[in-house]
């Protein structure tokens, strides 16, 4: 095994799950749900956030990486299954201080991997700065601005995932 990847396996294996709360305490948790149930108004898009503290070692071993991690919570929660295919989830791994946008491909086409790009980047700019809760609040919000464009609502919009921050 390399040393990157002994490197890596590290930080996952000292990395307590309740890192996560470090992050997002619970009122940071309640200004994200809020955030995307507001979003969710306006447009007939889900956004789904995902925090993860660490990888199981395997995981490690398996050279699993976060854009990996991400595309495999996208399908465990459903976040493809919309009516539309208008799921986006924002995918964070603390450990590895790195996270994922992943979205289906009606909203996929309209926004492209470089629009996809823009926005982790200005996500990312916050990450930096330890202001974690503003980084997703501002991936939210940019987000929603491309649903509200191209998948509007006009009319009582079904909420078909949960809005409240998933915890792994």
């Amino acid at each position: 095994m390399s040393f990157k990847r002994l490197k890596r396996l590290a930080k996952h294996l000292f990395i307590w799950p309740s890192i996560v709360k470090k992050y997002f305490p619970k009122e940071s948790m309640q200004r994200i749900e809020s955030a995307i149930a507001s979003s969710e108004k306006t447009h007939f898009g889900e956004i789904c956030f995902v925090v993860e503290s660490n990888l199981h070692a395997f995981d490690i071993v398996r050279h699993v990486s976060a854009k990996k991690r991400a595309i495999e919570i996208f399908s465990k929660f459903h976040v493809w299954d919309t009516a539309q295919n208008n799921g986006v989830l924002i995918y964070l791994l603390l450990a590895d201080h790195d996270f994922e946008i992943v979205a289906d491909r009606g909203i996929h086409h309209h926004v492209g991997t470089e629009g996809w790009e823009q926005i982790s980047r200005e996500m990312e700019k916050h990450f930096k700065h330890g202001d974690f809760e503003l980084g997703v609040l501002q991936g939210i919000a940019k987000i929603a601005e491309h649903l509200n464009r191209h998948f509007p609502s006009d009319s009582e919009n079904t909420n078909e995932l949960s809005n409240a921050p998933i915890v792994i």
